[in-house]
């Protein structure tokens, strides 16, 4: 009994905080995508080492993301929540380097023709649309785990996890489809 009053005293502290943060970035990143005359700033950071630096980035999430799949499968559970731990923080670098080149240098249109071009929509319209549920699954994923609610914790991985390596292996994509550009 005591450890589910503690546990459900801390859902009072982190679920809010897991709410807020998944609204606000989401909110944030949509604002400088949107309107970036109102938020641009030069960190004179050349604006084609931040796009590669953003692939290995989600290629290495992606890697991971499938060690840890590999790892709770062969119930090494120490190592898959390293895994997942360093997964999740690549992905808060990335996400925090990307408002940064957001920030730093205009959009670059993409120049591709053709069926190319509808290929690359795709995929990025797609990449875009599933980041977003990314961090809140992530974050009650790792919490979940924390606790060692595992049933919880798999109820939120079911979908979380599918989610998460698309958006990191599209994320590596998007930059390939992009490269010429840059």
């Amino acid at each position: 009994m005591d450890k589910a009053v503690s546990e459900n005293s801390k859902d009072k502290v982190y679920i809010p905080l897991i709410i807020v943060l998944s609204v606000l970035v989401p909110m944030a990143v949509a604002a400088l995508l949107l309107f970036p005359e109102f938020f641009s700033v030069d960190f004179g950071i050349d604006r084609g080492t931040l796009p590669a630096f953003h692939a290995i980035l989600n290629g290495s999430t992606a890697v991971l993301l499938i060690l840890g799949l590999w790892f709770i499968r062969n119930r090494n559970i120490t190592a898959h929540r390293s895994v997942m731990l360093f997964a999740f923080g690549l992905s808060a670098i990335f996400l925090v380097s990307y408002v940064i080149s957001k920030l730093n240098a205009d959009p670059i249109p993409y120049g591709g023709e053709g069926w190319i071009r509808g290929l690359y929509f795709s995929v990025l319209i797609s990449h875009i649309l599933l980041s977003i549920p990314v961090l809140p699954l992530a974050m009650l994923a790792i919490y979940r785990g924390l606790l060692q609610e595992y049933g919880r914790h798999k109820k939120i991985v079911r979908w979380a996890y599918p989610i998460w390596l698309y958006v990191a292996v599209t994320g590596v994509l998007v930059y390939f489809f992009m490269q010429p550009y840059y």
